[in-house]
């Protein structure tokens, strides 16, 4: 009896044991898999020690890898693990981001310097001028939030003459490398022939990766970013505006689907292609491919080759493009192809084919509602798909091509400006975009989250929001000459504006360099009145972001501006109705000047304009911040230095946001650029150089912009029965027709 007790005590005792063991209670240390780290707290006895002030701001590399201690991954886990070609496999921004670098001097980023006999491909150089151009880029390394490589990764295909030798060494020895940590790297080919995996040869370590073709697989989600392949003609800045010019109501094409490109005999990436064929019929489906590329084709050919060939060259793949409503993105040896760009800016709704494709910034865009998504294995079923797709929704897809397009992919800067943008959303995350900043007019590199968070503070969402901006406006007046006298026109043009019902208040920027006059020599008014003297005494304090600017609206004037009282506020209520625009009354003009192959600027009096000089005009104060804060340090201060075309300056970015131009209010033949001459720095409009730099101008911003913004226009808006054979008593604005 004893002894069966004794037996069932130790079974007990037993029992107790394994369910411990397997319920975590009792840890086994792993023998052969520690090192000497694990006394210092890394091991997994050591996990007590991690108290809140031991928490380091981020955790090793390799407490990231998938045969570091402490992590108890499933079988399958550890088989993705092996098999990715990145040790950084797991690696997200909390765990291999150092945020700390960033909170001393913002989302900064810094570009290695070319080292010495080392050549970079024309696309790559592309990327690092735009980085250098960026209002991100810092030359101090010790400012830097984020680095980027000089060492050319675009293209790692082995078989590539753009391929970097040795390009592991030369990287690790860098002396700011640091594993790869707070570094991006930007690819577009990665692997070689058979097999095209997305090896870059090097190991990455904790870097992050922007990179075109990446597999679902293999991306880091909040931690990579999938670039769109863009060909090495792709424009560095600029780039061309989407093929849509106009809506066609019903939205259909000569085509609903098409497709032309390369057949791969073998290999990866073949099955697709191979079988496009049985989609095709020649009418309204048009899927085209031919065998005849790379040296040895005519020895892999198959029955089909010499008829598919015949057929290719038939057709002319720009016409099918511009004529078709849906365009087939298949796979080709990677992921992503160029036939997916060309689809976007053709406004061709693109029908991605490739499967476990991770879509180029698929983190901020919503792609159902510009691309129809579909499986390589139902390539059958994909006609039928996109003919039961209703009007409505193809018109919609269309614009949305357009929008990103012209957003995110038209030129290598755009490209690049929103990988950056995406990565510093992640860094000041309380300060980011929402989706409907990125998915939505202008798109998100023209909403700066640093402004506002808030939808309703931007002029584009009022309509989408339902909202009307604050109905009154701030009236910013630029002074650059002294006070001599009450009859100067500046003193009469404050009074005039502070009698607008739609005035809130007046803020006048002293430029001048005498000292401020005493406030009882300023006019009395009715509303606010505040002088502010301008920073540096530089014409672009009057566009400074000033907090003391309570309104949405601003009424830009200069000093010498004759305006009545009646003319603000009808220019106003204009503006209410245009409250991304600028609306307002001197207008000037562009023009291509082919003998001096120029552009050239013209303030004749046409029925042609595209721009409203700031001397009298009405904006969203939000153009302020944008004017100080996205254009570059170059620009405004060649305008400062000449004290001239801040106002051109102005409307080309407008223009850039909008894609729109400005609106012009009932023609106002007295407004003059008057000659003051109390001063040379008053009289510019007198100055003979004047008109010389202002061409100058023009040319200068089109070359940063990468194109010309600027948008001719003819329309004028005249209140309701102006000049019309009608009894004055009838019209509200009456007091405009007998100026």
């Amino acid at each position: 009896m004893q002894a069966k007790k004794r037996y069932l005590i130790l079974f007990s005792a037993g029992a107790c044991l394994l369910l411990l063991f397997c319920f975590g209670g009792i840890q086994v240390p792993l023998s052969g898999r520690g090192d000497d780290r694990s006394l210092a707290g890394y091991g997994p006895g050591a996990r007590w020690r991690r108290l809140q002030g031991y928490l380091q701001p981020f955790s090793s590399w390799r407490e990231d890898r998938p045969d570091g201690l402490g992590h108890h991954l499933s079988p399958r886990q550890k088989r993705d693990a092996s098999s990715s070609p990145y040790t950084g496999r797991r690696c997200r921004m909390e765990s291999c981001f150092d945020f700390s670098l960033c909170q001393r001097n913002g989302f900064r980023v810094y570009v290695y310097p070319q080292q010495k006999g080392e050549k970079i491909s024309e696309s790559y150089q592309n990327i690092l001028t735009s980085i250098e151009g960026s209002r991100f880029y810092t030359p101090d390394p010790r400012q830097a939030c984020l680095f980027v490589l000089s060492l050319d990764t675009l293209d790692r295909d082995q078989l590539s003459p753009q391929y970097v030798h040795n390009l592991k060494a030369k990287i690790q020895s860098l002396a700011l490398w640091n594993d790869g940590r707070n570094h991006i790297i930007f690819n577009l080919y990665s692997g070689t022939w058979p097999d095209y995996t997305e090896d870059l040869g090097f190991d990455i370590g904790l870097a992050m990766l922007a990179k075109a073709s990446i597999s679902t697989e293999n991306f880091r989600p909040k931690f990579d970013v999938s670039i769109p392949l863009f060909s090495k003609d792709h424009p560095r800045a600029g780039g061309e505006r989407g093929y849509l010019r106009h809506n066609t109501i019903p939205p259909y094409r000569k085509y609903v689907l098409v497709f032309k490109g390369k057949r791969y005999l073998t290999g990866i990436g073949s099955d697709t292609r191979n079988a496009l064929y049985h989609v095709h019929n020649s009418q309204d489906v048009v899927l085209l491919t031919t065998c005849k590329h790379g040296k040895d084709w005519q020895k892999h050919k198959d029955a089909r080759c010499d008829r598919d060939n015949a057929e290719y060259d038939r057709y002319d793949y720009r016409e099918m493009l511009y004529n078709s409503t849906f365009c087939l993105v298949p796979r080709g040896r990677r992921l992503g192809s160029f036939r997916f760009l060309e689809a976007l800016q053709a406004a061709c709704v693109p029908v991605i084919l490739s499967n476990g494709w991770e879509l180029p910034f698929s983190e901020i865009i919503d792609w159902n509602t510009a691309a129809v998504i579909g499986d390589e294995r139902l390539l059958l079923q994909i006609p039928s798909t996109v003919r039961s797709i209703h009007q409505d929704k193809i018109l919609s897809l269309r614009q949305q091509t357009q929008l990103l397009w012209e957003a995110y992919f038209n030129s290598v800067e755009k490209i690049v400006l929103t990988t950056l943008e995406i990565i510093q959303d992640r860094v000041l995350e309380h300060t980011s975009r929402s989706s409907l900043m990125w998915n939505s007019l202008p798109g998100g590199l023209f909403t700066l989250p640093q402004y506002s968070t808030h939808l309703g503070d931007f002029p584009f969402f009022y309509a989408k929001l339902g909202i009307k901006p604050y109905p009154k406006f701030t009236a910013i007046v630029h002074v650059v000459t002294p006070l001599v006298s009450l009859s100067q026109p500046v003193m009469k043009l404050l009074v005039a504006v502070a009698k607008s019902q739609y005035c809130a208040q007046v803020i006048v920027v002293w430029n001048c360099d005498k000292p401020l006059p005493a406030k009882h020599r300023w006019p009395t008014t009715s509303v606010p009145f505040i002088v502010i003297e301008g920073e540096r005494l530089v014409i672009s304090s009057r566009f400074l972001p000033y907090d003391t600017i309570p309104t949405d609206a601003v009424l830009s004037l200069d000093e010498d501006t004759v305006l009545s009282t009646t003319e603000v506020d009808f220019a106003f209520t204009v503006w209410q109705s245009f409250p991304d625009r600028i609306v307002g009354y001197p207008a000037r003009s562009h023009f291509w000047d082919s003998t001096k192959e120029r552009w050239g600027y013209t303030s004749k009096w046409t029925n042609d304009y595209s721009m409203v000089l700031t001397g009298a005009a009405i904006y969203h104060k939000y153009y302020h911040y944008l004017y100080t804060t996205y254009l570059p340090a170059s620009l405004r201060t060649m305008v400062d230095q000449m004290s001239n075309c801040e106002d051109i300056l102005m409307n080309f970015l407008v223009s850039s946001v909008t894609k729109l131009p400005p609106v012009k209010v009932t023609q106002k033949k007295q407004y003059k650029e008057t000659m003051m001459g109390q001063s040379s720095r008053a009289s510019r409009w007198a100055d003979p150089d004047h008109f010389t730099q202002r061409q100058t101008c023009m040319n200068k911003f089109a070359n940063w912009f990468g194109t010309m913004p600027l948008v001719h226009s003819q329309m004028r808006l005249d209140p309701v029965l102006f000049k019309d054979q009608v009894s004055i008593l009838r019209k509200k604005y009456r007091e405009i027709e007998r100026l």
